[in-house]
């Protein structure tokens, strides 16, 4: 028997609770994620400021948090962020992390 569905990780959100990526305060990328693989697919493609920018923030384990309610990835955020990774390294474990994270759950609920 499939546990039972995380009704937030694996569905999209609202346009207003997207996670929107922005270089600085002010400075919007363009890009925004309304699920979490739209989010691991914009991780490869946005400017690496922005993941840094964010990182440093702790917007990606808020979002994690709040908006996806998934404690579990938000704890991988967490660590993610105490290793201190910049550039291309960050955009690689952040994508790895993020895209693992999913498929796991789309395995555990038998979403494949």
């Amino acid at each position: 028997m499939k546990d039972e569905m995380p009704v937030k990780p694996l569905k999209e959100v609202p346009r207003e609770k997207a996670f929107y990526f922005f270089t600085s305060l002010g400075n919007y990328t363009g890009e925004s994620a309304t699920s979490l693989k739209e989010f691991a697919d914009k991780v490869k493609l946005v400017n690496i400021k922005s993941l840094e920018f964010h990182l440093s923030r702790r917007d990606f384990e808020k979002w994690a948090t709040e908006v996806l309610e998934d404690k579990d990835l938000a704890a991988k955020m967490v660590r993610l962020q105490t290793i201190g990774l910049t550039g291309e390294l960050l955009r690689n474990r952040l994508y790895a992390m993020v895209s693992d994270h999913y498929n796991s759950l789309m395995y555990r609920y038998g979403k494949r």
